[in-house]
């Protein structure tokens, strides 16, 4: 240890010291180690299926002729469809879809099929609940396609009896055929949409409060003092050596996390194995860049762990994966800027998900690189706090 310069020295005898603080205080367990695992075994196991599948639908069927029993039997036969029961009048099933008893109901007129056969445009009607945005949406998707599917198969029928060719029914029907190609998540799995934006928010949210908790706790347990002498009172040494078996420890658990959800469960991943490790390491970068901003900004334990948490609650809202952030409020889509997750998603979504080069994100990188520099800006301020201030519950 001769050889090596004195500051390595110091930065190497502070990190000895936070292992062994880490290894006293189980906070630091559960909130880097457990909990993390367990909100990844926990997401991608709940959305393990990648759509719903089943959602309970209600029939209520006053025509009950056999094209109506078809029609009925062909939706059931939808994977996030599952007809459960039958209802006799609207008001009863519009009444069990209030209780959450189904999540839709189709309702078929009586001589409807008398009215569909002999052209006078029937009336199909289908309610469904939009409490739930994705049930709300698949059910609906379902609804009109099997409605769809009655109408044109009828109309077939006619055409055929008047000695139409299969060629010129299917012109008549569909003018325009589609040609749909999902790019990137082609079977729409719920899981590459939710756990890829999630579960980084949530590690996110952890390494804030622990890198906060942990700058805060040597003022709270009078050991700020200690911790400033071990670093020759040079503030970027004492935090560097503080946040190293931070860094590494969160690291491994992201990368395990990336491991996992990539190879073992196969997500998409069209930027390969480099830009998954670079966008680990500038997420945790950023995040610790960010606790320690946080709390130099207000240097104290319980205040800056407020913030660090309603800061990363309203990430999710500001990342734009669920509701574009181009659509928000000018004022609302400006402070979405200010959030480190929304830089990891636009990093993710461009470098890994699409597989763009680094060159097309490095707008979005550098984001990332500036929240991790963000640290420096208080550091003075978190030295004197160490020095001079007293703790106060």
């Amino acid at each position: 240890m001769t050889n090596v310069p004195k500051h390595i020295r110091q930065i190497l005898m502070i990190a000895g010291r936070e292992c062994g603080i880490l290894r006293k205080n189980h906070i630091f367990l559960f909130c880097m180690v457990v909990f993390p695992v367990f909100v990844i075994v926990l997401f991608t196991s709940m959305l393990a299926e990648g759509q719903p599948a089943d959602m309970p639908v209600g029939i209520v069927d006053q025509d009950n002729t056999s094209a109506t029993r078809k029609i009925i039997r062909k939706l059931d036969a939808f994977q996030t469809s599952r007809v459960v029961a039958f209802y006799p009048e609207v008001n009863e099933a519009r009444d069990a879809m209030q209780k959450n008893k189904i999540y839709a109901f189709l309702y078929i007129p009586k001589g409807t099929t008398d009215r569909l056969v002999s052209g006078r445009q029937p009336t199909v009607s289908y309610y469904y609940s939009m409490t739930s945005l994705t049930s709300g949406a698949l059910l609906y998707r379902d609804l009109k396609t099997i409605t769809t599917l009655w109408s044109a198969a009828v109309g077939q029928q006619s055409m055929r009896a008047k000695g139409y060719t299969d060629g010129q029914i299917a012109t008549f029907l569909q003018p325009i055929a589609v040609d749909l190609h999902q790019i990137s998540n082609p079977m729409t799995d719920y899981n590459v949409y939710l756990s890829t934006m999630l579960i980084p928010g949530i590690l996110m949210m952890f390494i804030f409060l622990i890198t906060a908790y942990s700058i805060g706790i040597e003022l709270k347990f009078k050991r700020s003092k200690e911790w400033m002498r071990l670093a020759d009172n040079n503030i970027f040494i004492a935090i560097t050596g503080k946040l190293l078996p931070q860094t590494l420890v969160f690291l491994i658990i992201t990368y395990a996390y990336e491991f996992y959800v990539f190879h073992t469960l196969n997500f998409p991943h069209s930027g390969g194995t480099v830009s998954l490790l670079v966008l680990g390491l500038l997420m945790v970068l950023a995040s610790q860049g960010f606790g320690v901003f946080m709390f130099g900004l207000m240097p104290s334990l319980r205040m800056s762990m407020s913030i660090c948490s309603l800061w990363a609650v309203l990430s999710f809202s500001m990342a734009g994966s669920a509701f574009p952030v181009f659509s928000m409020d000018p004022m609302i889509e400006g402070m979405a800027y200010l959030f480190p997750l929304r830089y990891y998603f636009m990093t993710y979504q461009l470098a890994v998900f699409n597989g763009y080069p680094f060159i097309e994100a490095w707008p979005w990188m550098m984001g990332l690189v500036a929240f991790a520099a963000s640290a420096l800006i208080f550091l003075p301020k978190i030295k004197n706090a160490m020095l001079t201030y007293v703790y106060i519950p």
